[in-house]
């Protein structure tokens, strides 16, 4: 065996502390810039999950994190305190302000619509697995487009 370990105290508090601090992860930041709006009428509802079952609807998530801002020209939308793990986001153009996704016809989005990764929408919102994104202990940036079909 080799020769004990000596630290003096301000080395003993700094080991403890990095023990103890091991394994728990910092939470993040996830700034998403918005583009392609079509008008600055309304709000953005922005809501990210990290449940597959219940994206896109993640406000049947009580932990989501959700925000509302008004629609603007130059856009960008901050969730703070997030915990690293894999999420999803889904954004509305609320346009009208009536806390809903309109729809034409029964199907079909009258409002904006984005997901993160760019998700393709095809006969119905995308997947989770199509819109999942890895959130370190970091800042992640993103850049979601807003699609409109009417």
């Amino acid at each position: 065996m080799g020769a004990p370990l000596r630290l003096g105290l301000a080395g003993s508090l700094a080991l403890l502390a990095g023990l103890l601090g091991a394994g728990e992860a910092r939470a993040g930041e996830v700034v998403i810039t918005v583009t392609d709006l079509r008008s600055t009428k309304g709000v953005v509802r922005a809501c990210m999950t990290s449940r597959a079952d219940i994206f896109p609807r993640c406000i049947r998530d009580p932990a989501s994190h959700r925000v509302v801002v008004p629609a603007a020209a130059r856009l960008e939308i901050r969730f703070t305190g997030v915990a690293p793990g894999d999420y999803a986001i889904a954004l509305l153009h609320d346009e009208n302000g009536n806390g809903k996704a309109d729809r034409a016809m029964g199907m079909m989005p009258r409002e904006g619509y984005g997901f993160s990764r760019d998700a393709p929408v095809k006969m119905a919102p995308p997947k989770f697995g199509d819109a999942v994104f890895r959130q370190g202990e970091g800042t992640s940036r993103l850049t979601i487009r807003m699609r409109y079909f009417l």
